[in-house]
Parts: C-alpha cells; structure tokens; sequence
C-alpha cells in the first residue's frame, strides 16, 4: 500500500494490474485482501487481473463483488496437443497432474472462465503470444474460441528471446515481423486487436538474463540472498547505493520468502567496505542481487563466497531461480 500511494503521488500510474509471478488466482483469499485494502483507500483507481484462468469460473461472482471489471486472460491455445508443447507442467491445485490431463482441463477452465467472467459483468480482453513453429498458425483459432466465450478484443505479442536450449534439443526462435504480422491478421478476422502495451514491448522471458549468468545456489553454510531494492518488489538500486539489503531465504517448509531486512552500516576505520558488508551483512548469504555493481565489489565480496549477480527483475521471480524454481525445461 505505500508503494502504491507513492506512484499514485508521483502521478505514474492511472489504475493497477495484478500479475505473476505466479498466477493471480491461485491464492483467492489473498488477492480479494489486496483488492479490498486497495478499494478501502482508493474506491475510484482501476484494478484488472492477469491468469491463465485455472479458477476464473468459480471465482467470477467474488471478482465482480470485489469491484473487478476487467480481466485479461493468457491464452497461447485452445488445442490441447500444442498446450503441451508450451507448458512443462500444470498444477491446478495442490499438486501437479500428468500435463496431457493438464493441458485439457487449462483449455476448457479458459473458455468456461471467459464465460463466467463475463456474465458477471467482467470485460475480459484475451493476451496471446507467438510462439514460431508452435502456435504461429494457430492465433485465428484461438479468437475464434474466446470470441464465442464473450472475450472484448486480443492483444497478439511476439515471443522475443530464449535461454540456451539444453543438449540435444533446438533453441526457439524469436518471432519476427512477418509471422507477428500473419498471427495478429488471423487473429483480428475474429476479435477487435488491441494495441501494444508499453509493459509488453520487452522480451517475454525476463529472467533470462539472469539464468545466462552460471548461477551459484544456496549450501548449508549459506542459505540465503540478499536483494538491493528501493521498494520491495524490483531489484532496481546499484550495490553501492544500497543503505539496506532484503534478505530472502527458505522459511520451515522449503519456500524461500523475505526473512528480513538488514541495514548496511558504513565501514569503521580502517576496514575495506566491501570486506566489512561481506562480515556484517552477507555473512550468510551465497549471492546479491542488484541492478548494477562495479568490478571492485565483485571481486572483493567473491573471494569471501559471495557472487554479486545484477539484474533487473521483480525480486521473488528472481530469487526463486536462484532456489530452483522458474520456468522448468526453457518452456
């Protein structure tokens, strides 16, 4: 809520969108909560959501109660056979089910979603993106099936990047000009297309850059990360502006989540800087994350078993890479 009220001053956004990591109705409780806290101090702000739409039907009646009136739904198809060839896994609930029964339940949980979302009064607009030689002939169908659903319009964004391909398997392309060009005509024969967003011009895989950088991971003698941020969400300070660091790590049940924050207190007499925060803050961490650092600090914090890695992510996507998770098999 404070980060929110500090854009809303500077005057930076007109409404918000709830997104990833991670999907937005998979903790319903917790992001009625937040739309209830944000109503309470802003009745008049836009609030959309962004799913893939596991839940979007039952949960329909609550997202309109709650002052929801639009939806953006991810739909990359409506074939069960090229969900497969998008997704690793799938876990509508709980726990994750054999993905050829995955990808049949995602399909119809759209479309019936969709549906839902609609008769409650929610406008839902349909976000797809071109994956060449999987999907790039298929974006007709798709808006096809989710303009009968009652869908407003479909935004069409190209696929920009990918991490090295494992041995043995070929690396996708990036989606050029001509296949974006045929995907988004074979699209708007069947929905309004809707223009690009400001927020969806860079690449689709934005932790990339992070995955290429050999990543170092957690040991028991080190099993956390800290996180040079400003406002809790980005990693967005360079090291050296940093005056506290976000120390993120597993919790009792393996999850890795924020423990605490740790100011960073300016070195005594005598004693390098870099030395003195690997002593005093990092003693326990395997890595930093921030957006930039210089040559020094990654030499000096290396030798005491800290790499210093710089990124420009959202933080929790960044620090579940680094503990194992984010996108499994580069699909």
């Amino acid at each position: 809520m404070q980060w929110i009220t500090g854009l809303l001053d500077q005057g930076r956004i007109r409404g918000i969108d709830i997104r990833g990591p991670g999907d937005a109705l998979a903790d319903p409780e917790h992001l009625l909560r937040t739309v209830e806290l944000i109503r309470e101090k802003w009745p008049g702000l836009a609030i959309r959501i962004t799913t893939i739409g596991l839940g979007a039907a039952q949960m329909a009646v609550r997202l309109a109660g709650a002052g929801i009136r639009e939806v953006v739904m991810e739909v990359n198809a409506v074939d069960s056979g090229i969900v497969q060839r998008l997704y690793a896994w799938i876990r509508p609930g709980r726990r994750t089910i054999p993905l050829a029964e995955a990808a049949s339940q995602l399909v119809r949980e759209q479309d019936r979603g969709t549906e839902e979302l609609v008769r409650a009064g929610i406008r839902v607009r349909v976000m797809s993106t071109v994956y060449p030689g999987i999907n790039d002939h298929h974006l007709g169908e798709v808006a096809a099936r989710m303009a009968l659903s009652g869908a407003a319009s479909i935004a069409v964004f190209p696929f920009a990047d990918a991490p090295p391909a494992p041995a043995g398997h070929d690396r996708l392309p990036p989606c050029d000009s001509t296949t974006l060009a045929r995907a988004r005509g074979q699209a708007a024969a069947h929905l309004p297309l809707a223009g690009e967003e400001p927020e969806k011009t860079e690449s689709r895989a934005s932790l990339v850059p992070l995955r290429d950088q050999g990543l170092p991971g957690p040991t028991p003698e080190r099993p956390h990360v800290a996180v040079a941020s400003s406002n809790g969400m980005d990693i967005d300070l360079h090291l050296g502006q940093a005056d506290r660091l976000l120390i993120y790590g597993p919790r009792e049940d393996g999850l890795a989540c924020l423990l605490e924050p740790r100011q960073v207190t300016p070195a005594p007499a005598g004693v390098p800087r870099w030395q003195n925060l690997a002593r005093e803050c990092l003693h326990d961490c395997f890595a930093v994350l921030a957006a930039d650092a210089g040559e020094a600090p990654k030499k000096a914090l290396r030798r005491f078993g800290v790499r210093v890695i710089a990124c420009s992510d959202n933080i929790e996507g960044a620090v579940d890479v680094l503990f194992g998770g984010g996108r499994k098999h580069h699909r």
